[in-house]
């Protein structure tokens, strides 16, 4: 067996207090947020995605995070993907930011919803023409017998839409996270991290602090 038991190192970068919190979990979350891209971290706009399927059985991905504001948090993916299956029953997801390198986590918890039409086709027209024709190469999450299999579908296309635009496919789409709670965790020395949780009430959030 593989032992990692000595691998450790202690959390440094700086604690987090009640008093310096936003009272809105989303201006907190845009303060965060831009401090990540500032500090040069790889993908800050990473987050994992946990959906679950039809047997209780709890699923992980990586989606890149579009846009947000007080409406929800928005990603992009194929509607015949696992995680759009799984969402189709059970709309009920987390998000998690871990961003490692400051030390810093963000956890949201919420419902999601279908982005229509209009926005869908806003945002696709913005992705780059390859980003554009992947999404029609790829039947996400079906079994294919070798990756040339995809290339070739990739090349077909890429000649199928060398001289005109690539249309929007009917299987492609989005999601708007609407929160129901926060969690930002901010590393601390000796493993007493500081969390604080934000719980969306009737009309307001309340901010209770957490044990790490």
């Amino acid at each position: 067996m593989a032992d990692f038991s000595d691998i450790r190192r202690e959390y440094l970068k700086g604690g987090l207090r009640r008093k310096d919190l936003k009272s809105n979990p989303f201006e907190q979350f845009t303060l965060w947020m831009e401090q990540a891209a500032k500090s040069g971290l790889s993908d800050p706009t990473a987050m994992s995605l946990a959906t679950v399927d039809a047997d209780g059985q709890p699923f992980q991905r990586i989606v890149l995070l579009k846009r947000f504001d007080e409406n929800g948090l928005v990603f992009f993916t194929n509607l015949g993907s696992r995680k759009a299956a799984h969402m189709e029953t059970n709309p009920k997801v987390s998000l998690l930011m871990p961003w490692h390198e400051i030390e810093r986590q963000v956890h949201i918890t919420g419902q999601v919803e279908k982005l229509t039409k209009s926005e869908v086709i806003s945002y696709f027209m913005t992705r780059p023409k390859e980003s554009q024709i992947g999404a029609w190469a790829s039947n996400q999450s079906s079994r294919i017998s070798a990756r040339q299999v995809l290339e070739a579908k990739f090349l077909e296309l890429k000649q199928k839409y060398a001289k005109g635009e690539v249309p929007v496919p009917d299987f492609w789409g989005g999601y708007r996270v609407k929160a129901d709670s926060f969690e930002f965790w901010q590393g601390g020395d000796r493993r007493l991290h500081d969390r604080f949780l934000y719980s969306h009430t009737d009309d307001d959030w309340q901010i209770e602090r957490l044990a790490p």
